[in-house]
């Protein structure tokens, strides 16, 4: 196969992903309306984690050789963190809806470039801090906290997205020492024994066709993560992640059309701010890239 049929392939597959990951947000937020978030997570991490054990004991080594790390307690630190953030995402789609959620979350790849330095050690030249820069103008643009409209409520994204940022770069670190099927069946167990430690003393009976929606989240959840492992296998990631900003769009569809949430004119205005600025600071340093 080709390199641009790899590249190819490696953006569907993104594409795919980034869908599922829409569906999983409408799903969760309709069971958060009805069910606590602690359970549903947990619920959540109890497939997930079954799901990369199982996939673990048919791969040469068995489970013994996917949980050596080198870096055990970071790939702790890593899975319980990813772990609080979906807590913290499910929250936010809850009290402020997928659509300005999503728009606000869309930060994310601003605040990994802005850490990367900090973190990593990588260096982040001025046009991308110029970039990071006009992409929180645009945050503020959604919140509007001089219109009289702000609220506290918000900041809840952008908590989640501070999150995930954080995730991916020690992902990013980690991923020098092992390899992603290791760190992936660390994000399964672990996130599993941290849900379940605080999931537990909220158990509350589901109804039949609530665990129905609840057995799609486990399935999609699954699906989702080994489709992005398989996306990075096949193409650079430099080349696909642009297209992960299709997330915002499929969730927000889903918000306007099933949850019947509006989109506000200074929401899309900033989003638009927000999705621009990420894409410049990816094609910086996919630039860098190229030049080292």
């Amino acid at each position: 196969m080709s390199a641009k049929q790899n590249t190819t392939l490696g953006i569907w597959l993104m594409v795919a992903v980034t869908f599922i990951f829409a569906v999983q947000d409408g799903i969760s937020r309709y069971l958060a309306d009805e069910y606590n978030v602690f359970m549903i997570v947990m619920i959540r991490y109890w497939f997930f984690a079954l799901f990369v054990v199982t996939l673990a004991s048919r791969m040469a080594g068995g489970v013994r050789n996917a949980a050596r790390s080198g870096v055990t307690k970071t790939q702790i630190f890593r899975a319980a963190l990813l772990a609080l953030e979906i807590y913290v995402a499910i929250i936010s789609f809850v009290v402020l809806g997928l659509v300005e959620a999503h728009a606000v979350f869309a930060t994310y790849p601003l605040l990994i470039a802005a850490l990367s330095g900090p973190v990593l050690g990588e260096k982040v030249g001025w046009r991308r801090w110029v970039a990071i820069g006009i992409g929180f103008a645009g945050v503020l643009v959604i919140l509007e906290p001089g219109f009289g409209v702000f609220r506290p409520e918000a900041l809840i994204p952008l908590l989640a997205a501070f999150m995930f940022a954080l995730y991916g770069l020690v992902t990013r670190y980690v991923a020098r020492f092992d390899s992603a099927a290791v760190s992936f069946f660390w994000t399964g167990v672990i996130g599993a024994l941290v849900t379940s430690a605080v999931g537990i003393w909220y158990w509350e009976p589901m109804s039949g066709p609530h665990w129905i929606w609840m057995g799609t989240l486990c399935l999609t959840s699954a699906s989702s993560h080994f489709l992005l492992i398989r996306a990075y296998e096949v193409a650079e990631a430099s080349a696909i992640q642009p297209f992960a900003y299709l997330q915002l769009v499929f969730a927000a569809t889903i918000g306007l059309t099933i949850f019947g949430e509006t989109l506000r004119p200074n929401v899309a205005v900033g989003a638009v701010i927000v999705v621009c600025a990420g894409l410049f600071t990816l094609w910086r340093a996919r630039l860098a890239e190229t030049r080292d």
